[in-house]
């Protein structure tokens, strides 16, 4: 399958908006209007080193996640790349499309110069862990959240 991964415009954000409510999680914490997303992504926008990334098959979006660039000092100074609010049309599941979006972040990451791709995830997401081990990707620390 071929998908085509660019920087999401103002236009986009309700069809990332609606892959970000298409699963369990989402259905419970994704009940704002548009406009409150639209308000997000316009301060994404203002942010250097901070995007949001659509995949598109046939002109419909059926691919998102965030990344962010994060300067920091521990590593030797390392550039980290945030991956968040990762989605893949349920339809298109199991269809390699992730595998895409993940080659995408980090050929995003590395030509930022970042030296680490880091992602979190919910504990429930089961599929998704084994998934993203597939990828290379090491659950290497434990996370933590507080509510604010």
């Amino acid at each position: 399958m071929s998908v085509a991964f660019r920087e999401a415009l103002r236009g986009d954000v309700a069809g990332a908006v609606g892959l970000l409510r298409d699963d369990g999680l989402g259905q419970l914490r994704e009940l704002a209007e548009m406009d409150v997303y639209l308000a997000a992504f316009d301060e994404m926008m203002g942010m250097p080193g901070n995007r949001l990334i659509v995949g598109e098959v046939a002109g419909e979006i059926v691919a998102t996640y965030q990344l962010t660039l994060i300067p920091g000092i521990s590593l030797a100074g390392a550039l980290r790349a945030q991956i968040e609010g990762v989605r893949v049309a349920a339809d298109l599941r199991g269809q390699g499309v992730g595998r895409l979006l993940v080659a995408d972040a980090e050929a995003r990451a590395r030509s930022a110069g970042a030296a680490l791709l880091q992602l979190t995830m919910n504990q429930s997401r089961v599929d998704s862990r084994r998934f993203y081990e597939r990828e290379g990707f090491v659950a290497s620390h434990f996370g933590f959240k507080k509510t604010l």
